[in-house]
């Protein structure tokens, strides 16, 4: 039963890690319907994202790689990609390792995500009514981002420490009102991702290895893989969609899928 939970909130965070909708809030919500709760829970639903960052490190291997190229100091690559992650990444790091403790303890909770959902879900679709349709974008590119863009969108990101808010949501939001289109903050989203995403997951696994057991390992391979395979999937279509859509019908959803939270759990 417990491989079966494992494949479904494998699914889950592939889906969700990378559309504006939150993962962790559906991951929340997912656990709590299938009685699946507690520490190793939590612990379980971090360390899976670094199955669906992987899938990004693979599909943006290229991007990746010249990041690696260290002498590089033009474009999204070498020290000046380098530097745009770092500062884009710092504020959640440090937001994250003062609140992790918090954090899990009083907002990994149906109502706080329905919450997050809600209000994430009526910012995208006032932002995208209001600004997102009148603001012609300037940077069109990845390697034409600005470092004082960089640090908007970590601010922005600051946002989704609030489970059910969505990183994805709140660093595509903060790219876009500070001049990318579409494209561009997605796919920064993506790549922003990783540092943050593994420094959370390797950070909320170190604190609770001792409560955690070998028996524990097919349940966490399980989900790591499935979240892996289904978020190549999903991270192929979702550029492919903010491409020719907009964000209003993830609003949408969010605000309905936060209404039903609060209405199952009366």
């Amino acid at each position: 039963m417990l491989i079966i939970i494992a494949i479904i909130l494998g699914i889950v965070e592939g889906l969700t890690e990378f559309l504006p909708v939150s993962s962790t809030g559906h991951l929340i919500l997912a656990g709590h319907a299938l009685g699946f709760t507690g520490l190793r829970a939590d612990t379980f639903e971090v360390f899976i994202q670094l199955g669906a960052i992987l899938a990004v490190i693979w599909l943006y291997r290229e991007r990746f790689i010249k990041l690696l190229q260290i002498r590089k100091t033009t474009g999204f690559q070498g020290q000046r990609g380098i530097k745009l992650l770092a500062l884009t990444s710092l504020p959640a790091l440090i937001a994250g390792a003062a609140l992790h403790g918090f954090i899990k303890e009083h907002l990994f909770q149906p109502t706080t995500v329905a919450i997050g959902l809600a209000v994430g879900g009526v910012a995208l679709i006032l932002v995208e009514k209001f600004i997102f349709q009148k603001h012609k974008p300037k940077t069109l590119s990845l390697d034409n981002l600005t470092f004082k863009q960089a640090l908007q969108i970590g601010l922005f990101q600051l946002l989704a420490l609030w489970p059910g808010v969505s990183r994805s949501a709140s660093t595509i939001i903060g790219g876009m009102l500070g001049g990318t289109d579409r494209k561009t903050a997605v796919e920064y989203s993506f790549l922003v991702a990783v540092p943050v995403l593994v420094a959370a997951g390797g950070f909320d696994l170190l604190t609770s290895l001792s409560d955690l057991h070998t028996a524990d390992i097919p349940l966490f391979a399980t989900g790591f893989v499935v979240a892996f395979v289904s978020a190549l999937f999903a991270i192929k279509y979702f550029v492919k969609l903010v491409q020719r859509y907009t964000f209003t019908p993830f609003g949408w959803y969010r605000i309905v899928l936060a209404g039903l939270v609060l209405l199952l759990i009366r």
